[in-house]
């Protein structure tokens, strides 16, 4: 245990090391800033109905709102593009650099050295949804003050209870991520060119959001990784709907599940050259 922990930390350097990662936070943070300044330029935002456009109209009466609907835009683009960057370096950036056979040359283990990987993912994501919700919070409070919330049902509860339920909406975004690092992970094993992997990913998670988005395919929709990403407005209902929290929980854990072990698979029987 020591050793994975040591070596975790060691890959959390890494990650967090990275120029074009550390750019990639600045972006992360400045959608949620876009938003709030947009609002208090225009004063109104018309939002046009849909979950997202609900969060949007409520900031102005309530800052926190801005967090939410931040996590709603870039679920979309920007924090599935985060994992698909980190999820290149994991293991095809290792082989790209030369430093993959190496790093195995220690006795590190390929499962050992394929979990801390995959931990990695998972805390990036975490990271990610934090910095946006946080960042969202700070800039909401600041132009537009906090208070008790008005939930999407329409009735309102204490600011500690909104806290609390955005808390909650960023654990079950970073589970969607961790998910969707599972298929970056497997991806990277396949080959030694990280941009191959990121784009692999989007293609993916793009690809995903459009069969989601046709109703005649309706009957595929509850197996697709998005489908259920932006369920965790239904937090933001009272009561809370916690039907779908659940179900898109166990779509992600199968996601997981399923990707990781194809990793495991396609990782320890690989013929490491470089």
């Amino acid at each position: 245990m020591p050793e994975l922990l040591r070596f975790l930390r060691s890959e959390l350097r890494l990650v967090a090391g990275r120029r074009r990662n550390q750019a990639g936070v600045l972006v992360l943070m400045a959608l949620p800033i876009a938003i709030v300044v947009g609002n208090k330029v225009s004063g109104q935002v018309d939002g046009g109905g849909g979950t997202g456009a609900g969060f949007v109209d409520q900031i102005t009466s309530n800052g926190i709102f801005a967090a939410f609907a931040a996590l709603t835009i870039e679920l979309g683009l920007f924090l599935p593009l985060g994992i698909a960057m980190v999820s290149g370096d994991a293991v095809a950036g290792e082989a790209q650099a030369g430093t993959l056979r190496c790093l195995l040359t220690v006795p590190v283990g390929r499962t050992r050295m394929l979990v801390v990987k995959y931990l990695g993912l998972v805390v990036t994501g975490i990271f990610g949804a934090v910095v946006v919700a946080v960042t969202g919070v700070v800039f909401g409070a600041i132009f537009f003050g906090v208070g008790p919330l008005t939930t999407l049902s329409g009735r309102q509860i204490p600011l500690t209870d909104g806290v609390w339920r955005l808390a909650l909406s960023v654990l079950y975004v970073s589970a969607g991520l961790a998910a969707l690092a599972a298929v970056g992970l497997f991806v990277s094993t396949l080959t030694e060119q990280p941009i191959a992997v990121t784009v692999v990913v989007m293609v993916f998670t793009a690809g995903s959001w459009i069969l989601d988005s046709i109703p005649q395919l309706a009957a595929v929709h509850p197996w697709l990784l998005v489908d259920r990403w932006l369920s965790f407005a239904d937090l933001m209902r009272d009561p809370p709907e916690w039907g779908t929290v659940v179900s898109g929980l166990g779509v992600d854990a199968a996601y997981a599940a399923v990707f990781l072990l194809a990793a495991w698979a396609s990782f320890t029987n690989r013929d490491v050259t470089s």
